[in-house]
């Protein structure tokens, strides 16, 4: 997993991105590993946090193309890591991910968010019994954006998200 902290920008993260897949493909191939079985949790290949940022639909091009360079069709699905993404981005840049046409895509290309799905829930909740109901609310809203994203039918703000970034710099893992 390539970590968002430094002014890399987006040909530097496909690279390392691209070289860490392989290493992993190697490696699962190396101890028999059946693909068939397996789901990849990668990141999406975006610039360093300290990096001028760039368009989704090119973050999602990069990324499609680092799998297309080195992801075996035999695995059935890729979860994207939301990786400190913010709600919004991290639904935004699933949903053009699932739109490139330009590589072949035969993996199902989906979520394995956590606080990118949960971020909205918890500040709405804030521990408060009387906010559960308004909090089942969000994250549902966040549930189906995300799902509509794994299908590239999201509209960017139909649903409540936060688009506070939940990047933190030297997070440990």
């Amino acid at each position: 997993r390539f970590l968002m902290d430094g002014a890399h920008d987006i040909e530097k993260a496909a690279a390392v991105t691209e070289h860490v897949l392989a290493t992993v493909v190697k490696a699962l191939h190396d101890h028999r590993i059946i693909l068939e079985g397996s789901l990849l949790k990668p990141n999406m290949v975006t610039p360093g946090s300290d990096a001028p940022q760039v368009a989704p639909q090119v973050v999602a091009e990069y990324t499609v193309r680092t799998l297309a360079r080195t992801l075996p069709a035999a695995v059935p699905g890729v979860n994207f890591l939301s990786g400190g993404q913010s709600e919004e981005d991290a639904s935004i840049h699933l949903n053009e991910i699932n739109r490139v046409s330009s590589y072949p895509r035969p993996w199902n290309l989906s979520f394995s968010y956590g606080r990118a799905l949960q971020q909205s829930t918890i500040k709405t909740w804030a521990g408060k019994k009387e906010n559960v109901e308004a909090a089942q609310k969000v994250y549902f809203g966040r549930c189906v954006a995300n799902g509509l994203a794994s299908q590239g039918k999201y509209t960017p703000g139909s649903e409540a998200a936060s688009t506070e970034s939940l990047f933190q710099r030297n997070y440990t893992y």
